[in-house]
């Protein structure tokens, strides 16, 4: 018998945010419309770092005076279903290029809008593991139907991405309203 059992693997970390920190492709389907907003991440008295996040129409009064303002990022926040851990997470997109590609996607009459249940999967592939050498792809994979099982874990979720501009975490609240476009 050896220390761990042959067909051992550590288990991923699953997280209720995509991040895709490592090289590779990452499939999920737009569940949610997303959040528009600016974030910045702020030093805490522990130690650690905190994001502050602002809708797009409100200012950083008060917050502008203690980060270089190159350091606050436009962002955007949305519901997606991951394919490869099975389950619901929100993906958080500061980049351009990323943001870019996915607006010509919706905004293109041969796709359209990605979320729901007649949308479309998209892909992203990420290549490179520092800022400098990074790069992503946006595709997007032909339309399908969601299967039902994701649709009912979509509708029975409490997630709330307004949790977001309020420092708050977004999937520990209770009696959500899922918005009424999933699916349009």
């Amino acid at each position: 018998m050896s220390f761990l059992p042959d067909n051992y693997e550590i288990p991923d970390k699953q997280s209720n945010y995509l991040n895709m920190k490592e090289e590779g492709d990452y499939t999920f389907r737009i569940m949610s419309s997303p959040i528009l907003g600016w974030e910045v991440w702020k030093d805490t008295t522990e130690g650690g770092r905190t994001p502050v996040r602002k809708k797009m129409d409100e200012p950083f009064d008060g917050i502008k005076d203690d980060v270089d303002p190159s350091d606050i990022k436009h962002f955007w926040a949305f519901i997606v279903w991951n394919y490869k851990l099975e389950m619901l997470q929100i993906m958080q997109i500061t980049q351009a290029t990323i943001q870019k590609a996915v607006k010509a996607l919706a905004r293109n009459d041969k796709w359209g809008d990605p979320k729901g249940t007649d949308g479309y999967d998209v892909v992203i592939t990420r290549t490179g593991l520092t800022m400098q050498d990074t790069n992503y792809a946006v595709t997007p994979n032909p339309k399908e139907k969601l299967a039902p099982s994701v649709i009912k874990a979509y509708k029975e979720s409490n997630i709330n991405l307004e949790a977001l501009f309020e420092g708050k975490d977004p999937f520990d609240t209770k009696d959500i309203v899922i918005p009424d476009d999933f699916g349009k």
